[in-house]
Order: C-alpha cells, then structure tokens, then sequence
C-alpha cells in the first residue's frame, strides 16, 4: 500500500483561494464557488488535509450532494487522494441508508418499498376522483406533489402554500390538487409504499421523534460537507439540521448564479443566509474558472451581471485561467429546421477535421427541440447521444457485456493484452471492430461497448498487470456509483441536464425570446432564473461557443422571433446581431399582450400569478363581486356536478367561477374572454352562466338541463 500523502503536498496541488478552503480550520465555512473553479477539487483536498493531517477519521465525514455521479466522482477522487471510508452520497442515499438501519427500531420490521416511479400511483389518485390525464399531464402532476412534499406541505396546507408561491398545478386549480394530494397518499398507504420524498420525511420524522436515534447519528458524523448548497430545498435543509444538532463543522459549497431548480422547490436562501445562521463563519469565494477560455468567461460575466442576481450580490466575477480561444459566435436563421441543418453540418466538419464528437454539445432548453437536432446530425452521419435517457449500466448491450466478461475472468490466462480480450469478448454482445453504417439506437449500442472496450484499455495503461477480473471489479464499482465511462457522440442535452458538464465546443441552440427565456416564465423572479440557465449553459464551454436562433419556427412562416434579450448586453462581443430589435409591426401586437404588467384594480398589486390575472384583483384583496350572484353559480355548478358524477372543478374552477363573478359578461361573446371558459365549456355551458347572471333561478336551469339529457365530460 502506498504511503498517505504528506498534508502539506495535498496543499500545494491548490491555487491560493482552493487552499484556503482545504486547509481552514473545522467550524462553518461557506464557499461560493464559481463555474469551472474547482469547487469539487477544493472540498475533496479539505477532507483529504483534515484526514491526513489527523483532524477528522474519514469514518466521521458525510459529503452529500445531489447526483450519483457527482457522489461517485467525489469517491473517487478521495481515493486518489489515500482517503477511505467517507460516505459520499446524495441527500437521498444516506437518508434512505439511515431509514432501513433504523426502522426496525423505531417502527418495527423491515422499511417500505421505496417507489421508482410515481406515475402509476399518480394515474390510480386521479381515476379515484374522476380525472383522466395524458402521461405528460401525469408527469407534471408528478412533479408538482414533490415539489410539495419538498416544501414542507400536506394536503391540507398546499393550497395556501402554492398560493403564497404563485403555483398553478397542471389542468388542476389549487384546491383540486390539494384532494389529488391526499388521495395520492391514500394510494400508496394502500399499496404499501413510499416515494424518494417519503425516504427524507420519514427520515426526519425519526430524528425529531427518537432522541437515543438521533443521538447515535450524532456520535456517528461529526464534519459535514454539502456541495451545491444552492440547490436544497426546505426538507432536505431540515435533515441536515437534524444531522448537525448543536454542532457547526460543516461547509458548504455552491454559487448562488447558477440556482436553476426554482421550480422544485430548491433555493439559494440557505447558501446567502449561511454566515447569518452561523455567526463567525468564513466565506472563501473561488474566481478562478479553470474551464473556459478568456472570451467565453467575458460573454458569461456579460450576460450574467446585467439582472438582479448580480445586482443582490448573488454572482461572482470569473477570472479565466486558460489560454485565449475563438470568440462566442451568434448566427441566426430563417427557421427551425434551418438552424438544425447549418449547426449538424458545422459539426459534422468539426469531426471530419480531428475534433472529438464527444467533446462536442448541443444544448437547448426544452426537451422538443432535440427531435430537429437528432434528425440533422442523423442526416449528416453523425453519431450522438441524447443526455438524461437510460442510464449507462442500465442498457441491455451493457447489461449483457457485463455479464459476459464476468463469466470469461474465470478463464483469463494473461496471454492476451487486457484491451484484445475484451473486444473478443463484447463480441458475444454485438461489438465490432468497425461502426455501423446507421445511426440510431444501433449506432448507440455500438458507441456503448466501444466505450466498454476503451475503459479496459485505460485500465491496462494505468495497471499494466490488470486483467478481466480488475475490469470487471471496475466495472462493478462505476455501476454502484453511476460513474458511467466516455461514449463516443455528440451530446444533445437540455440546459437543465447539462449542469455539471463540460464540452470542448458548445452549440446552445433556440436563443431566442420565447426559448430563452421561455415564454412561461412569469414575473421578474422566474425571468431572472431563465439568465442563469444560460449562464450556466454559456460556461459549459471550454474553448468554441456557438449560439444561434431562427426568426420562424418553419420554413415559410412570418418572421415573428426576436434574439433573446439577455444577449443584447452582450454586443460588442457578439456583434450587432445580439441587439434586441423592435418586434415586427404584425407582431407588436402580441408581444405588447405578454409584457403588459397588470395590476390588482383594488389596490394597484402587480398581478404575478395567472389565478390573480384571471379574478382582476391580488390574493390579499377581498373579492368585489356580488356574494349572491357567486352563490347562484356556485349551486349550479354543484348541481351541474352532481348530474355528471364529477367533480364541481371539472367544470368550472373557482378561479374561473370567482372571474366570471366580478367581471359579469353581458353576453356569451363578453364570456368566451374569461379564462377557462373554452370553446367547448361555451357550448355546454354558455347560456345558464349569462342566464344566472341576469337573476335566473339555478335549479330551474338545472331541471331544464335535466330534462334534455345533457351530461359533462369529464
């Protein structure tokens, strides 16, 4: 066994701030870090100097962060540091690895099923009320029950909560999604089972509840280190709270300009408010970007320092350490498929003349736009990845490749180099020495073995006496940390999953209003999230960055598009075509509906959430409509209801019941402008609503519609 590195040689591997954070003392320390400054680098030597310099046993540190692969990375890295036996995982591993330990003494036999997916127990929640939704609608409906459960709420707080956020569930008002909520909870008491979000609460409700549990946790972790503290949420903030106790070693790593997860229920308040909850903390703040060539670094500091994350002391000025490379490059398009075309070609010579394809990214920022990139780069004979699909160690070519190198270790002889072996092998499983003429899912396949293939490769250069039994054991070892090896292709990824990686070369395609920011983003806070997703795209970039956008979505169409507004600061290093033009007079229309900032009629509120905008008025202003009119139209709707067996939101929400109180059309055209009166809600409903708004009696209409045998779809 080697012997343990010296601390001070751990030191000197350190630019002046990283050294800092390595060697500063234990207590609470926050570190705002920088894209590309070597944030993981500097909390790996930390541990790594406090271990070898005999502070800390590597037995009592728990890092957590929040992938596997950023987990099994820092594993790694700590090995190569001689640091063993630190648990590294994310907030869910450890919590989940503490419930099963725990839970048959706190509750009793064995810990529940942990769920993989929550779609199937979300569908069951919404039949049990009568609702039907697409997959898509379930996923959203997914996604807003974690980001409820992460923020602390029950069924019966959520609908203040998400009102208090400016939430709006998918298809459901907030009244409707508090009963899918407990409904979905009945589902999996039923089955049986608990979700990622169960593991943490269960987790906390343990601690709080069992001081002799707590107390062991207590004398098991005495330093704590979390990485990309910008991202945690209200619960798992309230785990590590649990962790701590009164204790404060822990330090804390994050960069407040790349906080995109909003949406989850994530938030950068705990990392801006560290050194108020703990007094005397020291903050080291890392500038120095490793990653990104001067001009990048000067566009990412550009765009990211003209909006409020910059104004609140929220983004770090970046110094670039590499040497100068190309500058950014803006190209526009005449539409989608345009665009698509001139980038796949441009990557396409890119390879031809030496250039990686796997150092070669496509980003975008909704998933939709990648069906456009993956047909251009097909058409091109391009080979490429689409980042955040099935895992690495989850593909059955790999699945199967796996298995049969494990069995051929048994009968490895050592007569053939370790790299020869392995291609005989992953034959079996369809590998060849030559790439297939097509692209695809045939292409990826033969991209994944290859990848296989060049990892016993580096295994034999680093080891030169390894064999197929220390690949498989490798092998092994990646699968449980998700640490997946290179595969060969252009990445297509979204700019949400790109976060943590980096390219040499960089297309961040759709740069346009619209895209970037997306046109869902409401009010100054989300819009302000929207520039730090494109920070945090723009510094993914090593050395070439191109950024492009279409005028129109397809070929023929109206000009209508306009480059994205957080470009515009950014000119004199784009070129004129960065500046934010007027929009077209056919278009000024449109843009002026969206940006016009509406106001409470009451009190003069600006009006943020689409609920506010539907009613006229803020939530802390009383309705102004007449009760009895609201009344009446609510006893229709029950009624209305009741003879379709569904229930009363399906027809009218309150929100849009609560609209058509306080604005009264006078007849069904004034109607249809209320939102959520649809076209085909008009036809069924359209004449009670006017009629009951005139004075008609609501069980008079309702015995009318009895009579004709009208139903409501749900």
């Amino acid at each position: 066994m080697p012997a343990a590195p010296h601390p001070d040689d751990i030191l000197e591997q350190l630019d002046p701030e990283q050294r800092e954070v390595a060697s500063a003392p234990p207590g609470p320390l926050c570190v705002l870090a920088g894209a590309g400054t070597g944030k993981t680098r500097a909390i790996t030597h930390r541990i790594a100097y406090a271990v070898h310099a005999g502070m800390q046993q590597p037995q009592r540190i728990l890092a957590v962060t929040f992938t596997a692969r950023a987990a099994g990375e820092m594993r790694t890295r700590l090995r190569n540091l001689g640091v063993h036996g630190v648990q590294a995982r994310t907030f869910h591993a450890a919590a989940l690895r503490q419930l099963h330990y725990f839970w048959p003494q706190a509750v009793g036999g064995a810990a529940p099923e942990v769920m993989s997916v929550k779609a199937p127990a979300v569908a069951e929640a919404a039949s049990r009320l009568r609702l039907q939704f697409d997959r898509t609608a379930i996923r959203d409906l997914a996604a807003e029950i974690e980001w409820s459960k992460v923020s602390l709420l029950t069924p019966e707080s959520y609908a203040a909560g998400a009102r208090a956020e400016g939430r709006e569930p998918p298809g459901l008002d907030v009244t409707a999604m508090a009963r899918l909520l407990g409904c979905y909870e009945d589902v999996k008491q039923a089955r049986g089972v608990i979700d990622f979000e169960d593991v943490l609460l269960l987790t906390v409700g343990i601690l709080e509840e069992r001081d002799d549990i707590v107390r062991t946790v207590h004398g098991q972790y005495r330093q704590f280190v979390v990485d990309e503290y910008q991202d945690v949420n209200a619960l798992q903030q309230r785990l590590l709270d649990l962790w701590l106790g009164e204790r404060n070693d822990v330090t804390v790593v994050g960069d407040p300009a790349q906080t995109i997860y909003s949406f989850t229920g994530a938030s950068p308040r705990h990392l801006l408010g560290f050194a108020s909850r703990f007094p005397g903390a020291r903050t080291i703040r890392l500038v120095r970007n490793y990653r990104s060539s001067p001009q990048i670094i000067e566009l990412a500091n550009t765009v990211i320092s003209s909006g409020p994350t910059a104004a609140r002391g929220g983004a770090l000025r970046l110094t670039a350490q590499r040497p100068p490379g190309p500058a950014p490059v803006l190209m526009s398009h005449s539409d989608d498929q345009a665009e698509a075309a001139a980038v796949a070609d441009q990557i396409r010579r890119l390879i031809e003349g030496g250039h990686p394809a796997a150092e070669i990214a496509v980003l975008f920022r909704t998933n939709g736009q990648s069906e456009a990139f993956e047909s251009a780069l097909a058409a091109a004979g391009v080979s490429y990845l689409v980042r955040g699909g099935e895992r690495f160690f989850a593909r059955k070519e790999v699945r199967d490749a796996i298995l049969l190198l494990r069995g051929a270790a048994r009968s490895d002889d050592g007569s053939k180099p370790l790299g020869h072996i392995t291609r005989d092998v992953i034959a079996g499983a369809g590998w060849s020495p030559d790439p297939p003429s097509s692209s695809g899912a045939t292409r990826e396949r033969w991209e994944s073995l290859t990848a296989l293939a060049a990892l016993a490769d580096d295994l034999e250069a680093a080891v030169p006496e390894a064999r197929l039994p220390e690949l498989v054991a490798e092998l092994d070892r990646r699968a449980a940390e998700q640490h997946a090896p290179a595969v060969q292709g252009v990445t297509l990824a979204s700019l949400h999953a790109a976060k943590g990686l980096e390219w040499d070369t960089v297309f961040l395609v759709g740069a346009s209003d619209g895209l970037i920011p997306i046109s869902l983003a409401e009010g100054v806070e989300a819009v302000e999230e929207e520039r730090r997703l494109l920070y945090v795209g723009l510094t993914r970039a090593r050395r070439q960055l191109f950024l492009s956008w279409s005028s129109t979505r397809t070929s023929g169409g109206r000009p209508t598009r306009r480059v994205s507004r957080f470009l515009g600061p950014a000119e004199d290093i784009l070129g004129s075509g960065a500046r934010t033009a007027a929009p077209s007079t056919a278009r000024r229309r449109t843009v002026a509906k969206v940006a016009t900032v509406l106001h409470c009629r009451r009190c003069g509120a600006e009006l943020t959430t689409a609920a506010q905008r539907k009613t006229g008025r803020c939530d802390d202003c009383p309705p102004s409509y007449d009760v009895a009119v609201f009344e009446r139209l609510r006893e229709w709707r029950l009624g209305v209801a009741r003879a379709a067996s569904v229930p009363a939101f399906v027809v009218f929400t309150d929100a849009t019941l609560t609209a058509i109180a306080e604005r009264e059309p006078a007849d069904e055209g004034a109607l249809a402008g209320i939102s959520g009166v649809g076209t085909r809600k008009l036809a069924q409903y359209g004449a009670d609503i006017i009629a009951i708004l005139h004075g008609a009696d609501p069980q008079e209409l309702l015995e009318t519609r009895s009579g004709t045998g009208e139903s409501t779809d749900s």
